[in-house]
């Protein structure tokens, strides 16, 4: 599973035109999942981006979390986060974990976010969609639990 941060100061997201989700001061949370990810995954990768300090604190440093600023998240499913890019110049999909499954962990990560008490916002998995922000900082972290245990 890959995920791609960032903090932002607004997001939203379209479908057709209409807009099915946005937040204000939080996180936008772009999420991939692979074919052999669990909900082992999505709770470890929930509970990280949760728990990250990426907000400032009243000394400009940072160390306060979404959950702690009572900001908000924005979760969007992006398939192409999983993209190979190493031959050729068309990128191949193959490690992105087939739809059904993919839709049902990321449904899983934001019903954990939901159960943490965080307003979270969607995007409508498989649409074609347009995602709008203001990154704050910048700051825009990616998260893979595969990579950090190593």
């Amino acid at each position: 599973m890959k995920t791609v941060i960032q903090r932002v100061k607004s997001a939203n997201v379209k479908v057709g035109g209409e807009t099915i989700g946005a937040i204000n001061k939080g996180l936008l949370i772009l999420i991939g999942v692979e074919p052999d990810d669990t909900e082992a995954e999505v709770n470890w990768i929930g509970d990280k981006i949760a728990n990250l300090r990426i907000f400032e604190d009243s000394e400009g440093k940072m160390n306060r979390s979404v959950f702690d600023i009572e900001g908000s998240v924005l979760i969007v499913s992006q398939f192409t986060l999983l993209a190979d890019c190493r031959r050729g110049r068309r990128p191949a999909f193959t490690g992105a974990a087939e739809p059904e499954k993919a839709n049902s962990l990321y449904l899983k990560l934001v019903s954990n976010f939901q159960d943490l008490g965080i307003p979270t916002e969607t995007g409508q998995f498989g649409a074609d969609m347009e995602v709008s922000l203001i990154n704050d900082g910048p700051v825009t972290l990616l998260v893979d639990r595969k990579a950090d245990q190593g």
